[in-house]
């Protein structure tokens, strides 16, 4: 393995669903509710996409999400994230294997970063050889082009890198690639 590429939410970090749960239920809301509007109703899942691909900003999105949810749209996605937490024992394992001499890629489908940036604690450019945010190239897992930005800019074949991700469908893509996939145990929504 010449290479490691990881998702962020869920793999970085704690469990991204959980995450969302939590939102809800500090909200007032049912617990999945935010988790069902972006999984399973069709204009949720789409306002997401958009986000993550660029096609829409924050601001539209927050509003477009509070008038479903019934929540204030005022800083809505820092709401959403608030219960963000690194996972230490990955960041170090992480920080190791890049010491080792392996490339370390960051891929990643974004929120936006307009007026709320989720990744800024993270620091993932000291942490990474490249990091691929989705709306910043206005492509988004699963599309199979995202798969071979960062491959590109790692430059390593797909066949020398491992690709974790905790969503069982952005691995098709990278194992129709050749590369190597893992998952971790937050696979699917709960």
């Amino acid at each position: 393995m010449k290479a490691l590429v990881l998702d962020f939410g869920g793999v970085l970090t704690n469990d991204f669903w959980e995450v969302l749960r939590g939102f809800a239920r500090s909200e007032g809301l049912s617990e999945n509710a935010l988790v069902d509007l972006v999984t399973k109703d069709p204009e949720g899942a789409e306002l997401l996409r958009s986000l993550e691909r660029g096609g829409i900003g924050q601001a539209e999105f927050e509003r477009e999400m509070s008038a479903r949810l019934g929540v204030p749209a005022d800083g809505l996605l820092a709401r959403m994230a608030a219960d963000l937490r690194p996972d230490d024992v990955m960041l170090s394992a992480v920080a190791e294997i890049r010491s080792a001499g392996v490339k370390v890629g960051i891929l990643s489908n974004s929120w936006g970063s307009d007026h709320f940036d989720p990744y800024a604690p993270w620091n993932l450019a000291e942490r990474a050889d490249v990091v691929v945010i989705s709306d910043q190239v206005r492509l988004r897992k699963p599309d199979p082009e995202i798969f071979d930005l960062v491959l590109d800019r790692l430059g390593v074949p797909a066949a020398d890198c491992l690709f974790i991700d905790d969503i069982a469908a952005y691995l098709a893509p990278a194992k129709a690639k050749a590369w190597l996939c893992g998952i971790t145990l937050t696979a699917l929504p709960r």
